[in-house]
């Protein structure tokens, strides 16, 4: 294992480096995609992204405009109002999720590529980041997050009461617009890379996690991340060790970092218990 960890270290430095920034930052937008409760979004924009991805692959331009494009618009279609119409923004997410999931196929096998570079494609590879999506994802990624610090109380407020904010003076129609913009261009910058399950993962599970610990949202946004790039590292020392999927592995400590949180969390709960009585 040390073995793996020092080659892991010479040889993937660059994907490494890449697979932790973007647990961190997606796993920071991911606690605000919970306590919106609109979880489905993520892997919608993410399955939308990829299917830019693979219109770029057909139409020989470059993966992350064709991503953006789309991510974008997919964007400015669920920010119209849904209040007075029929279909809910929900059922409209779930068509798009399909669309654009069997599309992405379609195109890719259109394009004339083997299956390796279909899977590659559609479910993205951390391992193999070299240092230009690095750079790519760095100048990308840090403005984003660094967004998200400085617009951390209007947002907040937003997601959580909208009435408060309305009262506060915030504008929260404008603020969920920019949230969801900058999410977007976050989940298309990355899509590529990590593919649509891993993206989901950071957005889902690791906050998740983080939420069944704490209960204080500001601990719940040092634990989320923390989470994430521990899944993140954890997962490609072993993936690359024991020659398996680095994404897949990735998202099963992920999850087993959740089960093992909420075994942590129903534990305490039963001394706390045990203790009162």
């Amino acid at each position: 294992m040390h073995d793996s960890l020092n080659c892991l270290y010479c040889q993937f430095g660059d994907a490494l480096s890449a697979g932790l920034l973007v647990a961190a930052v997606c796993s920071v937008l991911g606690v605000y995609v919970i306590l919106k409760r609109a979880v489905f979004i993520g892997i919608t924009l993410s399955e939308v992204a990829t299917c830019g991805v693979a219109a770029a692959f057909l139409l020989g331009t470059p993966p992350f405009a064709g991503s953006l494009a789309l991510v974008l618009g997919a964007v400015a279609l669920l920010s119209l109002p849904f209040e007075r119409q029929q279909i809910p923004r929900d059922a409209l997410m779930g068509i798009l999720f399909i669309a654009a999931s069997a599309l992405s196929v379609l195109l890719v096998a259109k394009s004339g590529p083997g299956l390796m570079e279909i899977d590659a494609l559609l479910y993205g590879d951390l391992i193999l980041t070299s240092r230009r999506e690095l750079v790519t994802l760095l100048g990308i990624l840090v403005p984003a997050l660094l967004f998200f610090v400085g617009a951390f109380r209007p947002i907040l407020y937003t997601f959580l009461d909208r009435d408060a904010a309305r009262v506060l003076g915030i504008r929260a129609g404008l603020w969920e617009t920019l949230y969801f913009l900058v999410l977007g261009i976050v989940i298309a910058a990355t899509s590529q890379i990590a593919g649509a399950l891993l993206i989901f993962c950071y957005l889902v599970v690791c906050p998740a996690t983080a939420l069944i610990l704490s209960k204080r949202l500001m601990v719940v946004l040092w634990i989320a991340p923390l989470m994430a790039m521990t899944a993140t590292f954890s997962g490609m020392l072993i993936s690359f060790h024991a020659d398996l999927p680095t994404n897949q592995t990735i998202c099963i400590i992920a999850c087993l970092l959740f089960i093992t949180g909420a075994a942590i969390k129903q534990l305490v709960r039963f001394l706390v218990r045990l203790r009162i009585s």
